[in-house]
């Protein structure tokens, strides 16, 4: 509910994930609780999920519905997080706004004269504006880390291919940015403290992530370092 009146405030919100009424049914009957029990999380509209498109604003991805769920929504929910709503990007997502031609602007809820940033920029806003207490957004060159700073959250961008992470359309094929193949875009979680960054990792490497994905490194988090401090060590941090 409150994630449908943020997005009628401030157009964040592509698609509602249908399923997760019968995910909360289905982890309630879990015997072993995962680290995010029972957490209502919010992904990026390019991120799979099980039949609902990834768009990436773009017109011509709006037939495809998507056949399987994502790898990161496979673990996010094996670890009791439901996955509930589908956040807006700009169009292609290389774009530090966040507006296109299917599902509009996106407005920051600080001012909604000002951008909410982007790539990530759905994400952004239904976290600043109270709709959503946990996000998954996505960076390549700031798409994380620009709409954070723009509405005042937390966001961190592992170190590439630590969290799986597959495009759900070639970009390259959409532009001329020969550059694209050359560049690790990296999945992570967008939040309004930094303890709910640490969580949302420790939750996401995990041996499922591993079995999922042999290409990931199979380091669990390590426990002994600490995403807090100063804020110039965080680059180096960042591979947690």
């Amino acid at each position: 509910g409150e994630a449908l009146e943020v997005t009628q405030e401030v157009n964040c919100v592509t698609d509602f994930i249908h399923g997760c009424e019968d995910q909360l049914q289905k982890i309630k009957q879990q015997k072993e609780k995962g680290l995010l029990y029972g957490i209502p999380i919010s992904i990026k509209d390019h991120i799979n999920c099980k039949g609902h498109i990834s768009s990436g604003g773009m017109v011509k991805f709006l037939g495809q519905v998507k056949e399987e769920d994502s790898v990161i929504v496979q673990v996010l929910k094996s670890q009791g997080a439901i996955p509930f709503v589908k956040t807006n990007i700009p169009q292609t997502m290389l774009n530090y706004d966040c507006s296109n031609l299917i599902f509009g602007q996106t407005l920051n809820p600080l001012n909604h004269q000002k951008s909410p940033g982007g790539s990530s920029g759905g994400e952004a806003a239904l976290i600043a504006a109270g709709g959503s207490i946990l996000g998954i957004g996505s960076d390549i060159a700031g798409s994380i880390r620009l709409p954070s700073s723009f509405c005042g959250l937390c966001g961190l961008k592992p170190t590439g291919n630590r969290i799986r992470y597959i495009t759900t359309f070639d970009l390259s094929a959409c532009s001329d940015r020969t550059f694209l193949p050359a560049v690790t875009g990296s999945l992570g979680p967008m939040a309004r403290d930094v303890d709910s960054l640490a969580l949302c990792m420790k939750s996401l490497l995990c041996e499922e992530m591993f079995q999922l994905d042999p290409t990931v490194p199979p380091f669990p988090f390590d426990e002994e370092v600490k995403l807090r401090g100063n804020p110039m060590c965080l680059c180096a941090q960042a591979s947690q």
